[in-house]
Parts: C-alpha cells; sequence; structure tokens
C-alpha cells in the first residue's frame, strides 16, 4: 500500500517508515496536521499521530474522513482510553497507544483493510442450521427448540446464528460485538460493551429453556452447547 505517515517526530517517523518498508509498503513521511492535508490523495493509508506541531490531531483526522474516506490509524501518547476513545470518534478506524510493535500494527491495519471490504452478511439465507432438537431458519428467521417456537429479538437470532455457523470454534466477545453489533475492535474490550454480549447471551439461555445451550468458556468466550 502507499502509506502516509503523519508524525512531528523525525526518528520514530523514519523508523516506523522503514518497518513499514519491509513489509512492502510505500511510504511517505510528513511532519504536519497541513502537510497531511495536502498530501493524502497520494495515498491509501494514513497512520496519523495525533501530536502535532501545527494542528490538533483529532482535527486532522475528522478532515481526512470528511475529505478522504482514506483509512486511518491514530497513534495516541497519553495511553489512556479517552485518547483512544477521541481518535476514534474523530474518524479513525483504530488507535493504538505508543510506543507499540510493528507487528500489531501490521496485523491492524489488515484488519481495517478486511473490514472495508464488503462484509459478508451475517445470515446466509440459503442456510438453515441444526444442532441437536435446536433448529434455526435463516430465511424465516424462526427458531425451533423441540418443536416448541422461540420468538427472538434481531440481535438475538443474529448471535445465536453466528455462534451456530462457527458451532466448531469458541467465539471471543470481541468477536461477536464486531460481527453481530459492528463495534471498532479496539472498542469492544470495553467492559460495557462485553456486558451487552452477556446480556443477551443470558435472554438467549432463558428462551431456548436451558443454559447448556450456549456454554461460557471462562476467559475466552462463548460455544454453542447441545441443550
Amino acid at each position: 500500500m502507499r502509506i502516509l505517515v503523519v508524525a512531528a517526530q523525525e526518528v520514530e517517523a523514519k523508523e516506523l517508515a522503514r518497518n513499514l518498508e519491509r513489509y512492502g509498503h510505500e511510504v511517505t513521511i510528513v511532519d504536519s496536521g497541513a502537510a497531511a492535508l495536502e498530501q493524502y490523495e497520494r495515498a491509501n493509508f494514513v497512520l496519523l499521530d495525533l501530536d502535532l506541531p501545527d494542528m490538533d490531531g483529532l482535527d486532522v483526522c475528522r478532515a481526512l474522513r470528511e475529505t478522504g474516506g482514506l483509512p486511518v490509524i491514530a497513534f495516541a501518547g497519553g495511553g489512556t482510553e479517552l485518547d483512544r476513545v477521541l481518535g476514534l470518534r474523530a474518524g479513525a478506524d483504530d488507535c493504538l497507544d505508543k510506543p507499540f510493535e510493528i507487528r500489531e500494527l501490521a496485523a491492524r491495519m489488515e484488519a481495517v483493510m478486511r473490514r472495508r471490504k464488503p462484509r459478508r452478511p451475517v445470515l446466509d439465507p440459503k442456510t438453515a442450521v441444526s444442532i441437536g432438537e435446536l433448529h434455526i431458519d435463516a430465511v424465516s428467521r424462526k427458531v425451533r427448540v423441540h418443536e416448541r417456537s422461540v420468538r427472538l429479538t434481531r440481535k438475538e437470532f443474529d448471535l445465536l446464528y453466528y455462534l451456530a455457523r462457527h458451532s466448531e470454534m469458541v467465539v471471543t466477545r470481541q468477536r461477536l460485538l464486531a460481527e453481530i453489533w459492528e463495534i471498532p475492535l479496539a472498542l469492544a474490550a470495553g467492559y460495557q460493551a462485553s456486558r451487552t454480549v452477556d446480556t443477551h447471551v443470558n435472554s438467549l439461555r432463558n428462551k431456548l429453556g436451558r443454559s447448556s445451550w450456549i456454554v461460557t468458556v471462562r476467559g475466552v468466550g462463548f460455544r454453542v452447547g447441545v441443550g
């Protein structure tokens, strides 16, 4: 990719550029917000340090989102949750604390690009799923357990269907938040966000009639059981 690195610290920026070039990317470095807004059209990915000498990095992030719609990963030097949240609210696709490892950055860049590709629908209308006495019809969005009809909300249905479609694996809360609620992964580790998943899981268990239909794997996530 053609990557624009926006950072005031020359040594850090050059080291980052060298590492990115090892991954096969073409890198341009600018050291100010004004230069970033002049150069962004030549890039297809922006790495933005929010600590800039001439402009508020959050304003630069907003401008990039409004004018170019380019994928942006912001770097927050404060190391607090508020810094990351502000970066995300300003339009960044992801936000990292400094310092960071290049491998984590590369992985997050890949994740951003995957999310920006056309999303496959959570539901496959051609697929019905049966696990024991649990039957899920994606076309009619109906669920039956032991021939008993179960009425679910839209999110409950999407959550159950996703778990059933991935019954061979344990699905993390963060993955469920990203796929079902479309919450950015950088925010998905928050306590309040995780509690959203737990609330819906508990509701599903009650409606399905047994807690064993959705099994909690402590410290990891959830998987579908056998009722």
